[in-house]
C-alpha cells in the first residue's frame, strides 16, 4: 500500500501540472487587447494571426511536453512496480478485436466530437476551429509529425494518465469502483482541454467519460488509445480536406 500510495502522490502531481499548463495555455489562445476596439473581427484573428506561434512552434511544443509528462508517468509505473494488467497493457488486451473495437469507437466518437464543434462554432461557445487551424501544418512534413508523431504522442499519454492509471491503476491498488473513477477522470480531462472553450469542455468531458467506459468494459488501454487518436486525426483529416 505505500509503493501505491506514494504512486497516487507522484500522479496528482503530473496531473496538477497539466491542469496549471492547459489552463496558461488556455489563456493565451483567448487573450485580446485590454480595448474592446482592439479586438480583432474573429476569433480566428487572434489565434492564428501575426501574434501566434508558427504552427512548427507550436507542434514542438506539444512533441516535448506530452513526451516529457509520458516520461514522468513511465518513470513513476516502474519505480511504483504497477502491474501492467491494471493498466490495461496486458498481453491479452492487445489484439485484432480489441483494435477493431478502437476503430468503430474512434469513428463513432468523431462524429459526436464533430457534432458539439459545430454546436459551439453556431453559438459562439468554443474555439475548436481556431485551435485547429492554429496547428494545422502547410507542408507534407508538417502533416507527418502532425499524424505519426505528435497525434499519437498525445493520445498514448493522455489514455495512459486518464484511462489507464486515473481509471485502472487506482481502481486496483486502492479496491474503488472503476466507474467512480471514470467519471472523476473524465471531469479532469474535461478541464486539461480548456483551450477549446466552454463547450470544447463540456464535449471533451463526455467523450472522455466514453472511453473511460470502454477502458472499463474492455480493459484495453490499446482500444483506448486507438480511439482518441482517430478522433484526433480524423478533425485534421476531414476538415482541411473540406477546407
Amino acid at each position: 500500500m505505500p509503493a501505491w500510495t506514494a504512486f497516487a502522490g507522484f500522479v496528482g502531481v503530473v496531473l496538477a501540472g497539466l491542469l496549471f499548463l492547459s489552463h496558461a495555455s488556455a489563456d493565451a489562445l483567448t487573450s485580446t487587447t485590454e480595448s474592446p476596439d482592439d479586438y480583432p473581427s474573429t476569433l480566428n484573428d487572434r489565434v492564428v494571426g501575426s501574434p501566434s506561434p508558427p504552427t512548427a512552434s507550436l507542434l514542438l511544443n506539444v512533441v516535448v511536453s506530452q513526451g516529457l509528462f509520458a516520461l514522468l508517468l513511465g518513470l513513476g509505473v516502474w519505480l511504483a512496480d504497477i502491474p501492467l494488467s491494471a493498466l490495461g497493457l496486458s498481453p491479452t488486451a492487445v489484439g485484432p478485436a480489441a483494435l477493431g473495437a478502437g476503430v468503430a469507437l474512434g469513428v463513432a466518437l468523431h462524429a459526436l466530437n464533430t457534432l458539439g464543434s459545430r454546436l459551439g462554432d453556431r453559438f459562439g461557445l468554443g474555439e475548436s476551429e481556431a485551435l485547429r487551424e492554429a496547428l494545422s501544418p502547410e507542408s507534407p512534413a508538417g502533416w507527418a509529425v502532425l499524424l505519426f508523431v505528435a497525434l499519437p504522442l498525445v493520445a498514448g499519454f493522455e489514455e495512459l494518465l486518464f484511462r489507464g492509471i486515473l481509471v485502472g491503476a487506482l481502481a486496483t491498488g486502492f479496491d474503488v469502483s472503476p466507474w467512480l473513477l471514470a467519471a472523476s477522470s473524465s471531469v479532469a480531462f474535461a478541464l486539461g482541454h480548456g483551450a477549446q472553450g466552454r463547450i470544447g469542455v463540456v464535449v471533451t468531458g463526455l467523450l472522455g467519460f466514453v472511453l473511460a467506459a470502454a477502458f472499463v468494459l474492455t480493459g484495453s488501454l490499446a482500444t483506448v488509445v486507438l480511439a482518441h487518436y482517430l478522433v484526433n486525426a480524423l478533425e485534421f483529416v476531414v476538415n482541411e480536406r473540406g477546407d
